[in-house]
């Protein structure tokens, strides 16, 4: 495994708390994959993919939210300071409206297990 994995791994084994922590498997890159099929209606990978009813997402970890230029963001997500990390992404992924109020995702991953497995996959398929 990755040390990028381990990383996220360890992040979100220690954000979950002791009892939850037990039952959580390391990412598994294939499940990410097959999460994203939850995504890919408004999102694209591509570095010059379009924006759909969301931001591409390439180049997504260590970018300001809110940030590019060609896609209007709601203001509380430009305002929010937030720098997408695998950490960032899991408390957004588990509460979208809860982390940023008022911004125009609805959804996200209510199950930890999904969330580690779907910034894993995304972490290895943005940065390409």
């Amino acid at each position: 495994m990755s040390r990028r994995l381990l990383t996220l791994l360890s992040f979100c084994l220690a954000a979950s708390g002791a009892a939850s922590a037990q039952t959580l498997e390391p990412p598994s890159l294939e499940r990410g994959a097959e999460l994203w099929g939850k995504c890919r209606a408004c999102h694209t990978l591509e570095a010059n993919g379009r924006n759909i009813v969301g931001p591409r997402l390439h180049a997504v970890f260590g970018r300001r939210a809110g940030s590019l230029p060609d896609y209007r963001y709601s203001e509380a997500m430009k305002k929010s300071g937030v720098i997408w990390t695998a950490e960032t992404m899991d408390k957004y992924l588990a509460a979208t409206q809860d982390y940023i109020p008022g911004n125009k995702m609805y959804g996200g991953l209510a199950i930890a297990q999904d969330r580690i497995d779907l910034i894993a996959w995304l972490q290895q398929q943005t940065s390409r």
